[in-house]
């Protein structure tokens, strides 16, 4: 007679009590095993326990039932052991479907304190009608915890999840972190100031406002992320902030036993403008938020314009001069700040005296988000886009200049090459970028969608061919190159694209690791696919 390997099936689905030395846990691996032994006359021998504590029996994302599943479809498991039919699930058609599996591949399944024969049709009526109580259980205990936690948020208790920005949890009560709290303040207020969510994640960027960070009980860290604008629409959106607690099943919102962080009036004036932001155009409108309106322009004159489109719910926005140039604003504004940061930082001593001492008085980096803006916005008279390279015409006029002067003195002196035109009396200074078009932005091709500078793009250079150099040694030791995209998670044809990068000439590599030939990462890759090595056709 075969073996038959029968496999042991735990679960509890809290926490409560794992730690003991004898658990729940515990007690169902040893029922089951001492079953398999009862039943060696069948030649039933034990293969191995599949155990997972603290997850609930309605979901299948349980990473024991995953890998006993992957084992059983192995053809290393024979049967299935388990103390109680709700221990492998408590929802009917989870378990429809996994009995389905098991037939597939000849697993039969056994529950050592309920008798049953799935052969036959009443052992199948049997085990539904197990499981049918077994749901029920299920629906009417989350129904209790639902109606717990109605009944404590009426009394503004709060009921526990991921703690809020400007909240600290003690004994389980809500209490007022000020420096948090005044960061949300601050949030609120600015968002009257600007014109989109878009500008606020700019502001809470520069402000370095970020998700509330907190210990778990276990220890672990979470939270710190930046802010992106859903999160900022969630967060203006937020009644804790009013001293509220709500409930978002049913919308009500009841007095809490906390504190407010906001007033009524503040809230009440930044709901007004979501409301109108919210209906204005379906959020495809242009606004007029971008550092260089109106003063952008192409060699020949031609006037970039704000255009902005929305797909999959998120809006990009762009400077448009002529038909296929577009260029992102985020990443071009970004390099305005970089430039203008750069230039105030540079040896002065080139300019008129007054000049150089009142831009060496200008703290940019101490100014707060819409002063540097104001800042920016006065200082750049005119940009003018050119292959390859940004020329820039800067603003030196004293009475305009003495508005954004601090108490102390910049005394950075870095080396930089500009001009100085007296009779315009403006600095004119050209920066190198690359323009990057079509590629993703995910950690394996490195790649940025749009314009960077060339030292950002020089970084993305350097990164691919690291990437490519690692993949090149998989690949040369003897590892398929399936099983290499499986470990690095990505696809057969990305692995293909960096191996041609990784057997291009060493003298060209030189050349473009050391900055001598400056091309694109897009241009980098259509080298290597050019040299063809790896034919498309193996892909």
């Amino acid at each position: 007679m075969a073996k038959i390997n029968c496999a042991v099936y735990v679960r509890k689905s809290t926490e409560k009590g794992l730690e003991l030395e004898f658990n729940s846990l515990h007690n169902q691996e040893e029922s089951c095993r001492s079953y398999i032994l009862s039943q060696a006359f069948n030649n039933w021998e034990y293969y191995k326990t599949y155990t997972d504590g603290g997850i609930s029996g309605g979901t299948m994302e349980r990473p024991a039932l995953k890998q006993m599943l992957e084992d059983i479809r192995k053809g290393l498991i024979q049967t299935v052991v388990v103390y109680k039919v709700d221990r492998l699930s408590r929802s009917i058609m989870d378990f429809h479907n996994m009995m389905k599996e098991f037939e597939k591949y000849g697993c039969s399944f056994v529950s050592i304190t309920q008798a049953f024969d799935t052969s036959t049709s009443m052992g199948k009526l049997t085990l539904n009608m197990l499981l049918s109580f077994a749901q029920f259980e299920r629906e009417v205990s989350s129904e209790r915890v639902r109606d717990k936690i109605r009944a404590s948020k009426a009394k503004g208790l709060w009921t526990g999840g991921t703690p809020k920005l400007g909240y600290d949890l003690i004994d389980k009560k809500l209490v007022i972190n000020e420096a948090e709290a005044e960061q949300v303040r601050y949030l609120f207020e600015s968002y009257l100031k600007c014109s989109s969510l878009s500008e606020l994640e700019q502001i809470s960027e520069s402000m370095k406002i970020t998700h509330k960070r907190w210990i778990t009980a276990k220890g672990i860290a979470k939270g710190g992320k930046p802010l992106k604008t859903s999160a900022l629409h969630r967060l203006l959106h937020e009644k804790l902030y009013l001293g509220m607690i709500e409930n978002k099943r049913t919308g009500e919102a009841y007095k809490g036993q906390h504190q407010a962080i906001i007033s009524k009036d503040l809230w009440e004036a930044v709901q007004k403008k979501l409301k109108e932001n919210d209906m204005s155009d379906n959020h495809t409108r242009s606004k007029n938020d971008n550092l260089l309106t109106g003063k952008l322009f192409d060699t020949g004159g031609t006037a970039f314009v704000n255009q902005a489109n929305s797909k999959r719910k998120a809006t990009k926005k762009h400077y448009y001069a002529i038909k296929g140039l577009y260029l992102p604003t985020d990443q071009i504004d970004k390099v305005v700040v970089a430039v203008a940061t750069e230039l105030l930082n540079a040896d002065l001593h080139n300019l008129p005296k007054d000049i150089a001492m009142i831009l060496k008085q200008i703290n940019f980096t101490e100014m707060d988000y819409f002063k540097q803006r104001s800042f920016i916005c006065n200082f750049v008279n005119k940009v003018i886009y050119g292959k390859d390279k940004l020329t820039f015409f800067f603003n030196t006029d004293v009475t305009m200049l003495s508005a954004y002067t601090g108490d102390s003195l910049n005394q950075n002196t870095e080396s930089l090459e500009f001009i100085y035109d007296a009779n315009n009396q403006q600095i004119i200074y050209e920066k190198a970028v690359v323009i990057n078009r079509g590629l993703s932005s995910t950690t394996y091709n490195a790649g940025k969608i749009g314009l960077m500078s060339v030292n950002d793009n020089n970084r993305l250079i350097v990164r691919a061919f690291a990437y490519a150099w690692r993949y090149k040694k998989l690949y040369e030791s003897g590892m398929p190159t399936d099983d290499i995209a499986k470990q690095e998670h990505i696809s057969k044809r990305t692995i293909y694209k960096y191996l041609n990068l990784a057997y291009l000439s060493p003298k060209l590599v030189n050349q473009l690791l050391s900055g001598t030939v400056n091309i694109s990462l897009q241009k980098l890759f259509e080298m290597g696919t050019g040299k063809q090595i790896f034919e498309k056709e193996n892909i």
